[in-house]
């Protein structure tokens, strides 16, 4: 599968983006997919992924869980990520990425294919 993430941009802090993911393949929907996010000098982190089964099966960072929503659409092939109350520090590049083994979710070994990124920078 292959996947295209889409949608940064520049954001005053408070306001909101969305992110989207374009999939390639017949069988997205049989791949769980996440969002990460790396910022200038950070490792990599995990912030929130969705089932394959179960569009109501998702999992977030602690930290944004109460800012951040992930959605499906599998007739699509698109994986969202609709970010609200942004904030300064969470200026990244964002990546989407998927997997069809049945496992952990929130570390970047979990999964077998990655988008290329898309900036969100969110100034003060």
């Amino acid at each position: 599968v292959q996947l295209q993430a889409s949608g940064g941009g520049l954001v005053q802090a408070g306001g909101s983006l969305r992110l989207s993911c374009a999939a390639s393949g017949r069988t997205f929907s049989r791949y769980s997919v996440g969002w990460f996010r790396q910022a200038p000098g950070k490792e990599r982190e995990f912030v929130a992924a969705i089932r394959s089964w179960s569009a109501a099966d998702t999992y977030y960072a602690d930290s944004l869980k109460d800012r951040f929503t992930i959605s499906r659409d599998n007739v699509k092939n698109m994986i969202y990520l609709q970010m609200n109350s942004l904030k300064p520090e969470d200026t990244a590049v964002y990546y989407c990425a998927a997997t069809s083994r049945y496992n952990a979710l929130s570390e970047p070994g979990d999964y077998d294919y990655w988008g290329q990124g898309t900036l969100v920078t969110v100034s003060s």
